[in-house]
């Protein structure tokens, strides 16, 4: 059982209520604000190796953008889904050396 498109409110006594604009979207931190975590995957991806960028804290719209600003830069094709960017191949080191320079903060998990 979800919420209500109002957020949780049924009903208020208080004449001067004002229900305030909830859209969802968080907006993006700074990057300095920010701790990227730099994975590689290999499972479930029929023996490729994949390099997945987690916990960005932002937009869609962002997100969209750096993923793109990432796949570009790596010369490889990749996804962005369910706030996770996947860039196809090892890539890891190269990412985490890009994400660094746009002056987020990054940890390397796993392997």
């Amino acid at each position: 059982m979800g919420k209500n498109k109002n957020g949780g409110m049924v009903f208020s006594t208080n004449p001067n209520f004002e229900q305030e604009d909830h859209n969802g979207e968080i907006e993006t931190l700074l990057p300095s604000q920010q701790e990227l975590k730099v994975y590689l995957d290999r499972k479930n991806r029929g023996g490729k190796t994949a390099t997945i960028v987690r916990e960005f804290i932002g937009t869609e719209e962002d997100l969209n953008a750096l993923g793109k600003k990432l796949k570009s830069a790596c010369g490889v094709g990749g996804s962005v889904k369910d706030g996770e960017i996947i860039i196809q191949g090892e890539k890891r080191d190269k990412v985490m050396e890009l994400l660094k320079k746009e002056g987020y903060q990054v940890k390397r998990v796993g392997g």
